[in-house]
């Protein structure tokens, strides 16, 4: 990722999924809803695999580096993720308006 530029459409679909994300925790707990998020990228990303390589054999053969990517990924934007919430976190948690 930080090999691109990142426009202004990718944002929004952060922002989208996020905001899908929060609405789920009106009926779901935020773990649920967490679980749900990380297995539909996963599930995404498999799919992702599946199109570029185009058949299971070319998948077999390409699942430990995509694997090796795609958690590599994961860590560094979870890692980035967390550094900002620890610098950030009284904006971030304040209490929900009643």
């Amino acid at each position: 990722m930080s090999e691109n530029i990142i426009g202004p459409e990718f944002w929004q679909r952060v922002d989208g999924v996020i905001n899908y994300a929060n609405d789920q925790c009106d009926s779901s707990t935020p773990s649920e809803v967490g679980a749900s998020t990380l297995f539909a990228a996963s599930r995404f990303n498999a799919f992702l695999l599946a199109k570029s390589t185009g058949s299971p054999q070319n998948m077999t053969t390409e699942k430990e580096r995509a694997l090796e990517y795609f958690v590599g990924q994961f860590r560094e934007m979870m890692t980035a993720n967390i550094d900002d919430f620890i610098a950030n976190y009284d904006k971030y948690m304040l209490p929900e308006p009643k």
